[in-house]
């Protein structure tokens, strides 16, 4: 656990430390990778997505009070990197997710779902993406031993001196710092442009089938069950109050529903996001705000994708270990160890979507064994 924000500037729910600062940038090794490899094979502009992340992380901070992140939805953008779809089909897709999820807040429908998935499946979930995030972390290490292990070995001793001193953990500013300061110095500084206006995207019908069927379907339960449901359950973890799965809902309908006709990529919450906030530091929405503003500088200053390589990929790794650290620490307290290790090794194994419907029958076929036998749930 990072050490505790110590009084800065603003209020109980706006703070501008240094830890806060440091905190808001926890989660930049999952956002970057995931923009770069779709700026690079698609024909969405990688500004206007910086542009549209930076805004709603700042109205995110300033609505919620909280670090909440804002991230781009990983399966669509792991699909789009796979396949090079275009923008006009991801537009779609990020309109289609919008609908749903804006309606099922406004109608309350995230209340009564989680009534319908057990908490062990939110935690498989959990522990899914920190399984996930250790492997991404491994190729990212491998490809670059020598930044992994100075980026470790920054965080490690952040982290050791944070537990016995006052010095505030600001390891991933640190390493960030590092990262942009060599990429400089061996490519030189990348060419500044103007970024471009959006303009409104207006897709066919064609693009809605493919947007839904390719792109929303496989990323509705992730979002789901990791962005909503993990999250407002990880807010009780961290923070000692909720945020409730519906609000989370409408602003994660409401964001694509502005965003993505405009050249935004599709965006949503995350439980792994606010673990890397958490473990860096940030305890406010101050740290959402400082986010925010250092995208933005991305998306006005560097539009570019070649500043995005200026970064050494083993920064990312050193980054994304302690990230998993962090939530697969959350999914243990699970009321089922059985449905949440299936959901993990699963998610590893065939991806998130049938990991979820695998681990929702599993914890569901254990509850009637349960209620026949007269046991308890818990395995």
């Amino acid at each position: 656990m990072a050490s505790q924000s110590r009084p800065g500037i603003g209020t109980d729910g706006f703070r501008f430390t240094i830890e806060e600062i440091a905190g808001g940038l926890g989660d930049i090794g999952t956002i970057f990778p995931i923009v770069l490899g779709v700026a690079l094979v698609s024909d969405v502009n990688i500004s206007h997505i910086f542009l549209f992340m930076a805004a709603w992380y700042i109205i995110a901070g300033l609505y919620y009070r909280l670090p909440i992140p804002i991230e781009p939805m990983k399966a669509i953008g792991a699909i789009v990197i796979a396949e090079g779809i275009t923008g006009d089909v991801i537009a779609a897709a990020g309109i289609t997710v919008g609908i749903i999820f804006f309606l099922l807040g406004v109608v309350g429908g995230m209340e009564r779902i989680r009534r319908w998935i057990p908490q062990s499946v939110i935690r498989g979930v959990q522990a899914g993406l920190a399984l996930l995030l250790l492997r991404t972390s491994l190729g990212y290490i491998i490809d670059d031993l020598s930044f992994a292990l100075l980026s470790i070995a920054i965080i490690l001793a952040f982290f050791i001196a944070a537990q016995r001193t006052r010095v505030p953990d600001i390891a991933a500013l640190v390493v960030i710092a590092i990262g942009l300061s060599a990429g400089i110095l061996t490519q030189g500084f990348p060419p500044l442009r103007l970024i471009p206006l959006p303009h409104l995207i207006v897709p066919t019908a064609a693009d809605f089938l493919a947007g839904s069927w390719d792109l929303a379907l496989p990323q509705i339960p992730l979002t789901l069950a990791n962005a909503i449901l993990a999250t407002s359950l990880l807010t009780i973890d961290l923070f000692g109050k909720e945020v409730k799965p519906d609000r989370l809902s409408r602003t994660i309908g409401l964001m694509n529903l502005v965003s993505t006709p405009l050249g935004g990529f599709p965006m949503c919450h995350g439980a792994g996001g606010m673990a890397a906030q958490y473990r860096f530091g940030a305890r406010t929405g101050g740290a959402n705000i400082a986010a925010g503003l250092f995208i933005l500088a991305f998306a006005l200053l560097f539009a570019p994708p070649e500043v995005l390589t200026l970064i050494p990929i083993g920064i990312f790794g050193g980054l994304l270990v302690f990230v998993a650290i962090e939530l697969g620490k959350h999914s243990i307290k699970t009321d089922s160890y059985i449905v949440t290790a299936v959901i993990a090794i699963l998610t590893l194994a065939v991806g998130l979507t049938v990991a979820f419907i695998a681990g929702m029958a599993l914890a569901y076929a254990l509850q009637r064994w349960h209620q026949g036998t007269g046991g308890s749930p818990e395995d």
